[in-house]
This record gives C-alpha cells, structure tokens and sequence, in this order.
C-alpha cells in the first residue's frame, strides 16, 4: 500500500480487532480470525430478524435462514471431509445447502449449474462427491449424465416433508482445522477438462477478510472526510443491500456477493437471470446500494429504455469485474449515476477472490489499472526466468499468501505447474506494478476468453468442436467487443459441416454461453509457429478476410 492509505490500513488493522496483521508460517496472517468457516458464519445469528434474502416473492431473515440450515444439517448424514456437491441455480436452497454443509464439516464442491450433461458428470467423476444437493433440473441433468450416488432435490415434491427436527449438539460437530479443505470450485486449464481449486477454511477466511479490510479502509477515509469516525458512520448508514447477479459457483459469488454481506448483516437481493429493466426496478424497489457485474451488464443498463425514468440514487458502489473496464462506461455511469463510486478489483478462484482492487477516488485516479494490491497478498512480476523483475517491468503476475489455494483436487502435478513449494502462484497473466502499487495486466498467458464475465476456455471449445465429423482444425480465440467485454470466435478448416452445426454441438456439450459468437471457415491449413502450434496471432489479423470467406 502506499503512504496516501498507510494510516487507514493501520486504522483498519488496528490491535485486538478482527482485521490485527501478524505473521504467522511466513505469511501474512489476521491473527484474531477464527479459522473455521463455520464459527465465521455464526457470528451472523446477531441479525436477528433482519433481512438477508430476497429472491422474487420470498424474504428469508437471518434468524429464519438459521433455522433452515439448522434443520437441513442432520439431513446431509456425512462426516468430516466429506464432498458434497451443490449443484443449483442461484436461489436460496443454494445457500442453505451451502452453509448446512459447512456447519456439518463438510467439504462443498460447487458445481457449474449451467453446465451440460456431460460437463456435469465431468466434475462428478473429478470429485466423488458422497452426497450432491440440487434443484430439480440439475438433479435430472445429473442423472442424465450418469450419476447414480446420493442425491437431495431440494426444490423437488418431497423436500417440504424432508425436514429434521432436531439439530445435534454443538459438541457433536467436528473439530475443524485451519488447513482443512473447506470448498472446491471448478476452473479450467490447457487440457480444458475441468479440475477443482481447493480452497482452506485459511484461505477462503483469508480473502473475505482482505476485501472487507479494503472496504474499512475505505470507510475510515469517508470518515475523516466528514469529521466523525467511522463506527458513527456505520451507525448512520442504513442496511446495505447488495445485489446477486454473480454464479454462486463463482469465487466473486460466494465471497462478495454472498458470505461477505452475510457476516456485514447486509440484506442480497438475487435475480434469476440478468434483465437490465428488472435490475433497476430491484434497485430502486429494494434500495439496492451496491451492485456488481461485467461491463456487458452496465451498458445494458445505462442502454435500456427504461433507465432515463429509474431511481437509482441508492446505488452508492458500481464493481466492474470479469475484464478491463472500457473508459467510454466509467464516463457513462459517472454521467448517469453520479452517485455510485466506480471500483474494479483482479483476482482468480486459486486466490480465493481479490488479489487487487480500487474503489472511487483510487479507481478514478487510474482507470487503466486493475487496482492496487491489497495489503494482506505478496505479489511480485517474475521473468522468464524465474526472477522477479524491477517496478513498472512486465511479466507474469505471481502471488502468495494465505488466501492461496491449497491445490488442485487430486491434481499433484497440475498443482506443481503453477505453485511453488514455498507458496508463490504463477497467475498466467502478464502485467506490471507501478511505484503506487496500482497492478496494470497488459496480457494472458493463458488460453482463455473472458466473454461477459464467464471464463471461457479455447481447449475446452475446441476439443468439442475437433471430435464433430467432418472437422479437419479447428481454432478458437477472443476479439474485442464492447457488449461482451470479449466474444469467443473460431476458425475451422472443415467438408459438410455449417455454422449452425458447429453451435449446436458446443451448447449440447458445454454451457450454451461458450458456443462461438462467430465463425470462419477456411480452406487452407491453419498457420503454425515453429514448435507446431496453431498460430491464433496470425488467424487474429487475419480475422477480416476470413469472416468475409463465409
């Protein structure tokens, strides 16, 4: 951090409070931080009767969300260190399945709940999961796919009769440890099959706490700007309300948009899809103060015909996540919602969230970057080589602390690849630091697209595309697009197979959202560089002429 925050990071981190730094195994560690999710998440029974969910016509309290989870823990019948799988849409079953697992010591291993059959049964395989809680699409989706173990619909006919009564003592519950494996969520790499981040009770802990010590900061700073502290401002501010429009399946959905409201006592309000006309009428009806999503969500809403007449002015922070912020948005919200800060942040699954970020003033000072490290990572700009590089050099971004994952699942060499034994992650994005701290990302080592917000993986897109009949090569690759941040294009060399066939392939195996926005095809053999690879650089230039080959 720099001199300019050091005094609201000493005030956020002061002695004896939940956010005190120490270190501990030679890592920066918060040292009053239970390190049990578990003993997290009942800190949030002081609630009471406040809101904490609306999902359309339902509004569950904190003391009601208890007593569901309450009665769904004697349900679930596993033992410490089992996997559970929760595989639903965002809905309030999700997070009660999710925090009656926690509470009964399990591990939860969050599913992709848009994904196919097949993608599904992929992650199964992956995990062996004792139990999988889902709603009844996923549930059939599943089975569909081959899953055959223990299964709990939660939303099906039978799951209102399904309740226990009695939940166990509290002495009954396991002992949990630090580094006990606490949730796994599904990325993808090279191979594109999917493989599990294994995130500690530690490390998930650690990265909630990081950015809700980011936001004290932050409010520390308004404080002082109006001459009180910033306990008097808390007691000022109404119940925060944050809107979920992140997967729950997402690191940015289970930490920002859901535990982290939760242990704040702030009231989430959740839309089962993206609607940019429903969004604001939740805003405005729900007093939503903080909303955050990919610049394809802001342009839908600043483009809809409905936002010149919406109420907007609870909204007091705008998150622009999942890709760099155009500058063209930052000057369009700041022109039509003047009373929203604008922030971004840069972070991965295998970090547990945030590893960067800027808010307001921070932010607007440079828009270009991807926010400043937070005070609780170690990140430093490694060469080729290995070695780190001097301040304002480019290279690939690496990172360590306690918020790190503890591994791929049952991946030891995957998990070598990009974690040293000392505990510094490869990122694979290629960027640099400035003398502020503030983090530029300039590239991506990896293969991947970044399309309104969802990672998209070009070998996963790929080895779909390369089994159909008839493919001969096959490339994918991201181009700029304003809307979606990035769309996912391909080029295939191919006899007797369209467009239309090659889409429809690619939404029955995988997510329909990872289908190609475009395609070219082409009769040529595709480029290749010296070591045998298709060349996507040389397809990127010469995209024009290829799409006008159609």
């Amino acid at each position: 951090m720099t001199d300019q925050l050091d005094p609201y990071l000493l005030k956020a981190a002061a002695p004896g409070t939940i956010f005190e730094i120490g270190e501990r195994d030679g890592l920066r560690q918060f040292v009053n931080a239970p390190m049990d999710l578990s003993a997290m998440i009942e800190t949030a029974r002081r609630h009471g009767e406040r809101t904490f969910i609306v999902e359309g016509d339902r509004r569950v309290s904190y003391a009601q969300l208890f007593d569901w989870r309450d009665r769904m823990v004697p349900l679930l019948k596993i033992a410490k260190g089992d996997r559970v799988g929760i595989c639903m849409r965002n809905r309030a079953e999700w997070i009660i399945a999710f925090l009656a697992v926690i509470r009964a010591g399990g591990v939860a291993v969050l599913f992709n709940s848009r994904g196919a059959p097949d993608e599904l049964a992929a992650m199964v395989a992956e995990a062996t999961p004792a139990l999988v809680i889902a709603d009844s699409e996923r549930a059939a989706k599943l089975t569909e796919g081959g899953y055959a173990g223990r299964l709990i619909d939660l939303t099906g006919p039978e799951a209102a009769a399904a309740q226990a009564k009695d939940l166990p003592p509290a002495q009954d519950f396991p002992a949990i440890a630090p580094d006990d494996p606490c949730t796994i969520l599904f990325t993808s790499g090279t191979t594109g099959r999917p493989k599990g981040a294994v995130l500690t009770h530690r490390s998930l802990i650690t990265g909630l706490l990081s950015v809700q010590m980011s936001g004290l900061m932050i409010l520390h700073k308004i404080a002082d700007d109006y001459g009180i502290s910033a306990e008097q401002l808390m007691q000022q501010l109404p119940q925060q309300a944050v809107m979920l429009v992140f997967p729950l399946f997402h690191i940015s959905g289970l930490g920002s948009a859901f535990l982290s409201p939760l242990f704040s006592g702030h009231k989430i309000v959740m839309m089962r899809r993206w609607d940019a006309q429903e969004a604001m009428r939740l805003v405005e009806a729900e007093k939503v103060t903080m909303i955050s999503g990919v610049p394809t969500m802001m342009w839908d809403m600043l483009n809809s015909p409905a936002f010149p007449t919406a109420d907007l002015s609870s909204l007091t922070n705008i998150g622009i996540g999942g890709q760099a912020t155009p500058v063209r948005l930052v000057e369009a919200i700041n022109a039509g919602i003047p009373s929203a800060a604008i922030g971004t942040g840069y972070g991965m699954t295998e970090c547990s969230g945030s590893v960067a970020q800027s808010v307001g003033g921070d932010f607007v000072r440079k828009p270009a970057s991807a926010g400043r490290v937070l005070p609780m990572v170690e990140m430093a700009i490694r060469g080729p080589d290995g070695q780190e590089l001097p301040q304002g050099e480019a290279g690939e971004i690496t990172v360590r602390g306690a918020m790190v994952m503890q591994g791929y699942w049952n991946r030891p060499e995957e998990t070598a690849q990009i974690l040293s034994p000392d505990g510094w992650l490869t990122t694979g994005d290629v960027g640099y630091i400035d003398e502020e701290g503030y983090v530029f990302i300039i590239d991506r080592k990896k293969d991947m697209v970044i399309s309104s917000g969802e990672n998209i993986y070009c070998a996963e897109v790929e080895r779909v595309i390369t089994e159909m009949h008839g493919i001969h090569e096959c490339a994918t690759f991201g181009l700029p697009d304003e809307r979606l941040g990035e769309k996912l294009v391909a080029v295939v060399r191919a006899d007797g197979v369209s467009a239309n066939d090659i889409a429809a392939e690619v939404s029955a195996k995988l997510a329909s959202y990872k289908a190609p926005a475009e395609i070219a095809f082409t009769a040529e053999h595709m480029p290749r560089t010296a070591t045998g690879k298709v060349d996507k650089r040389a397809l990127k230039a010469r995209w024009p002429e290829l799409i006008g080959e159609k």
